[in-house]
């Protein structure tokens, strides 16, 4: 019979990284969304993202039902473990999606709405990177259930992933709207990006120095011979596309500076991957070991194999659609 794991891994972290790289960047919009120099700004800020937010966060949804369908060891060990992190995440998106809706519609109340688009972005945000800091340090696990406490994922390195990854939804989020917009606003969003680009290799240096402290394992795997070889392209790579971020920021390219952020996020994904593989709940539970029944597998990814290609679909001519600079006269119905 042919291993599936693999396959379900491939989709669980495809799922995953699509909602880091397309969810990341409206949320990083909204982080910088007090920031901008005019209530006219924030209104283009908003309207670049409108059309396509929603449907970014359908790979949210994969995921989550990858993860429980695929590895339902794994899903009941990290949602206890996570349950606060993934609250306050699922909270911030709720008060953000409203304030798409009624921002437009209550001008009274627009103040309010954009505040609640901020601060949920921000929530949302710091939280799911304390997830990501959490899910890093690993789990206690006893007899297949998770034995720490309702606040273990309370430490410094998850409150430094927290602030990191707002540094670098950020950083998406000031590319996208060098790309989508023209003039003094991005002119702005080109400062603000180079701020944002600037803490993230900060964190990015902070966070390769800490996680090999973690386990011998992880340090074994980057630092020892010939492995460092193998995996010295990485960070190599990682400050090859920051320069070059950082140098097209300085001349007249849209879409340099968005595709750089996305390979900083596609290294530091891999970073991750290489670290802790084959592990799915850190730091010694192996992907087979979390597997579901291979007759429940062949079972769900019959329905995955038709739905990921209508995703795919749905997303792409999302973007082909609204595609181009944000105009004057655009607005979210």
């Amino acid at each position: 019979m042919i291993d599936l794991v693999p396959i379900w891994a491939a989709i669980l972290g495809l799922g995953v990284f699509m909602y880091v790289l397309m969810d990341g960047f409206d949320l990083g919009v909204g982080i910088l969304f007090p920031f901008a120099p005019d209530e006219s700004a924030r209104d283009f800020m908003m309207h670049s993202v409108a059309p396509i937010w929603d449907g970014n966060e359908t790979w949210l949804v994969l995921g989550g039902v990858a993860l429980l369908a695929a590895f339902p060891l794994a899903f009941s060990v990290i949602l206890p473990a996570l349950y606060f992190p993934f609250l306050f995440m699922l909270l911030g998106l709720l008060f953000r999606g409203v304030a798409f809706e009624f921002r437009n519609i209550e001008p009274v109340r627009k103040a309010f709405w954009s505040r609640a688009f901020n601060y949920g972005s921000i929530v949302a945000t710091f939280s799911q990177g304390i997830i990501l800091g959490a899910y890093i340090e690993g789990f206690k696990v006893v007899g297949r259930e998770f034995a720490g406490s309702t606040f273990s994922w309370v430490t410094p390195f998850s409150l430094l992933t927290g602030v990191g990854l707002l540094f670098g939804y950020a950083l998406q989020g000031a590319t996208w709207i060098v790309l989508k917009t023209e003039g003094p606003l991005q002119e702005w969003a080109k400062n603000k990006a180079r701020i944002c680009l600037a803490g993230v290799m900060v964190f990015i240096l902070m966070v390769s120095l800490w996680t090999p402290f973690m386990r011998p394992s992880i340090a074994i795997r980057w630092f020892s011979w010939p492995d460092f070889l193998y995996l010295l392209p990485v960070p190599v790579l990682t400050i090859l596309i920051a320069w070059w971020l950082w140098d097209s920021l300085g001349k007249k390219r849209d879409l340099a500076p968005f595709f750089c952020s996305i390979g900083l996020f596609v290294l530091c994904y891999a970073g991750l991957g290489i670290s802790l593989w084959p592990n799915i709940l850190p730091p010694d539970i192996s992907l087979w070991q979390a597997a579901s029944d291979p007759k429940s597998q062949i079972f769900l990814l019959l329905g995955t194999l038709f739905l990921l290609p209508v995703i795919l679909m749905y997303i792409g001519w999302s973007y082909w659609v609204f595609r181009g600079k944000v105009r004057e006269d655009a607005g979210y119905h």
